[in-house]
């Protein structure tokens, strides 16, 4: 029996020096290292995986104009008061995470989300978190819309007078290659459209695919990775179990 944990420790030791310990990990590994065997001669295998990084995305609290289903891009509209509550909430759901970085789009209903949220005095604007740019659609509701142009599909057409799909993808794809270049979790606020290109094309789809990702006011969503870095994922989506009233 010696002889075989001799042997197995010979095995393990080159492994040991290119492992790097965890971020999440038990306290006896956190202190003392990974070992080869437990003292009642148990194996014990090298922990070898990093947490990847998750990026956390927080949609706006409540407008009038989401109340009314009227379509809000570059129209700077505060939060209602239900909207400040559930800001407030949604930095109790966030409590206890840590940031490499926070961003926020420029837009009053988002940075006072982020504001009420607690990370008002560490978030940066980020000009490429701005909700898409509705041109002459801003401020009408889908039915008005559809009264004049019934096959119209925000993801597929865009908007006269404002952004093209493939505009507002691009600054998805933007953001995408600045939350990729830092190494750590991230916390975005923005609004409800942005976040849903930002999720299809985090997933490599097409903008279109953003009608399929739903977003409530206040929300919390995550973007992440399966095994590794090359195949990105959706850990959490409209996550409102913090949302009241």
């Amino acid at each position: 029996m010696t002889r075989w944990r001799s042997q197995v420790r010979a095995l393990y030791r080159p492994l040991q020096k290119m492992t790097r310990r965890p971020r999440f990990a038990p306290a006896h590994v956190r202190q003392n290292g990974p070992k080869a065997a437990d003292e009642d001669g148990t194996f014990c295998f090298p922990i070898l995986l990093e947490a990847l990084p998750t990026i956390y995305l927080a949609r706006h609290g409540e407008t009038a104009w989401s109340l009314t289903g009227q379509h809000t891009g570059r129209t700077d509209l505060p939060l209602t008061a239900r909207g400040e509550r559930n800001a407030r909430r949604l930095g109790e759901r966030l409590a206890g995470l840590t940031f490499v970085r926070v961003l926020s789009s420029p837009l009053q209903r988002a940075s006072r989300t982020c504001e009420l949220a607690g990370f008002g005095k560490v978030a940066q604007i980020d000009e490429n978190l701005l909700e898409w740019d509705y041109g002459r659609y801003d401020g009408l509701t889908s039915a008005q819309i559809h009264a004049a142009n019934p096959n119209w599909n925000l993801f597929r057409d865009g908007c006269p007078g404002g952004e093209t799909p493939q505009q507002v993808s691009a600054r998805a794809d933007c953001m995408i290659e600045c939350v990729r270049a830092l190494h750590g979790d991230m916390l975005l606020f923005s609004s409800g459209h942005l976040l849903r290109v930002l999720a299809a094309r985090w997933l490599g789809l097409a903008p279109v695919a953003g009608g399929y990702f739903l977003l409530d006011t206040a929300s919390l969503s995550a973007l992440g990775y399966d095994h590794n870095q090359s195949q990105p994922a959706i850990r959490l989506w409209n996550d409102t179990r913090h949302v009241g009233p």
